[in-house]
């Protein structure tokens, strides 16, 4: 039974300083745990996330005949079964809250002929999965779900799966990946087509342990195509530091005066920076240092001063780049002066809570002026933001640590009726940012 972790943060009596490493990117450590269950040999696994998510996936590949061993902190060996050599579960696969989880293992199950079922938390059961269901359908694979294509699910896979063609009609990395692992265990070709690029770990992690893949530009359109019944072969993975969970101490050092913070070891995906970008046309002091490549993916240091922000018009497109960041830069935005206007925010309704409306309520219960119109969320900044409030944050890590780092810039405390699930991506995340000053603890049990 689920305990709620009230949190309560307050305005730090010194600049936040000091320099730290963010846990590791959430995205890559669930794909590296995938592609090694799928690789012939073993794979090694340094700087893996370990927090509550990525531990589902561990346990699920484990329930599916991989070995997966832990070493150490962030330290994992995956014994590999081949593309197609998983076995069928002797028991229920809990996703636990993970969404990325439970719609990338879909593909993989999708392609297997065995039986097996997904659950996950009250969270997790309330999220649409008919976007990656339907579409693995016609590799020949069969889904029994609640309705509306809610968790439990029940899926029968396909005794010989069939090739994918599909184009993905909303902007969707964990549809895409999902049908390119399904993809994996078809003979033929998979084609992806998505109306706009989407983060391409899958792609990169593909080519990284030996798959064909080939991705082509149409506009801003890439169809990317897969060879199946690829010989997948065990390749090590450094798992650089995750930018969406970079950017909670980040938009604090942003946000308290006299801060200065340097984050190191961060993913500079060009398909995951958007926030960055968004922060820099705002007036951000924020640099990039010691850029180089770590397996296959762009890594850098962040160094990020105290700035004084302006509003800005946050594109459509951008999105994709930045789906998980939008709560704290609406929170950076209360700060900027002007109004700040991001738009094309509908996938923000299907996370781990309806985001948009969520991010609205905690700003506004905070004293800031905020609005929704269709799928743009509308921040008027200004006036420093009075704080004060108590958040529901919904079971959404990223609603509550987004709440906790307003708190550390307004003028009361602001408080979270559940900081239990910030585990599940940023494990340590209380202790992170009580370290980055020399005052008492900013944030404590409420």
């Amino acid at each position: 039974m689920h305990t709620p972790r009230p949190l309560v943060a307050s305005r730090p009596a010194a600049p936040l300083a000091g320099t730290i490493q963010v846990p590791g990117d959430k995205s890559i450590s669930h794909r590296a745990l995938m592609f090694g269950a799928l690789a012939v040999g073993e794979t090694r696994i340094s700087g893996l996330l370990e927090g509550e998510d990525v531990l589902r996936t561990a346990a699920a590949m484990r329930a599916l005949g991989a070995e997966v061993l832990h070493d150490g902190p962030g330290a994992w060996r995956v014994a590999g079964r081949g593309v197609g050599g998983l076995v069928e579960p002797a028991d229920v696969l809990d996703m636990g809250n993970s969404g990325t989880a439970a719609r990338l293992l879909a593909g993989i199950l999708a392609s297997h002929p065995f039986f097996s079922v997904m659950t996950g938390d009250a969270s997790l059961r309330s999220r649409p999965m008919r976007r990656v269901t339907d579409p693995l359908a016609a590799c020949g694979a069969r889904f029994h779900s609640r309705a509306g294509g809610r968790l439990p699910l029940a899926v029968q896979g396909a005794a010989d799966a069939l090739p994918l063609e599909y184009r993905v009609p909303v902007p969707s990395a964990q549809v895409k990946s999902a049908l390119l692992l399904c993809g994996l265990n078809a003979p033929g070709f998979t084609r992806i087509e998505e109306i706009e690029a989407t983060r391409d770990h899958s792609e990169n992690m593909l080519r990284h342990f030996g798959a064909e893949v080939a991705v082509e530009a149409d506009g801003a359109a890439r169809i990317i195509t897969l060879a199946g019944q690829p010989h997948l072969r065990a390749a090590d993975v450094a798992v650089p530091g995750d930018p969406s969970s970079a950017a909670f101490p980040l938009v604090a050092a942003l946000l308290v005066p006299g801060s200065r913070v340097r984050i190191e070891s961060v993913g500079l995906n060009p398909l995951r920076c958007g926030l960055f970008a968004t922060l820099l046309e705002m007036g951000a002091d924020l640099a990039v240092e010691n850029e180089r490549l770590q397996g296959g993916e762009p890594v850098g240091d962040l160094i990020v001063s105290h700035s004084l922000l302006h509003a800005v018009d946050v594109p459509w497109d951008r999105a994709p780049s930045m789906i998980d960041e939008y709560p704290i830069l609406a929170v950076a935005a209360a700060f900027a002066t002007g109004t700040t206007r991001m738009r094309g925010l509908k996938e923000l309704r299907v996370k781990e809570s309806d985001r948009l409306t969520a991010t609205a309520a905690l700003l506004a219960a905070n004293g800031v002026r905020v609005e929704i119109d269709g799928d743009d969320l509308i921040v008027h900044g200004g006036r420093p933001p009075a704080g004060g409030a108590t958040v529901a944050t919904h079971m959404d890590h990223r609603l509550a640590m987004s709440a906790l780092v307003l708190g550390l810039a307004t003028a009361a405390p602001v408080a979270v009726d559940d900081g239990a699930f910030i585990d599940t991506s940023f494990p340590g995340f209380v202790r992170f940012i009580n370290g980055l000053t020399s005052a008492a603890a900013l944030v404590a049990a409420a």
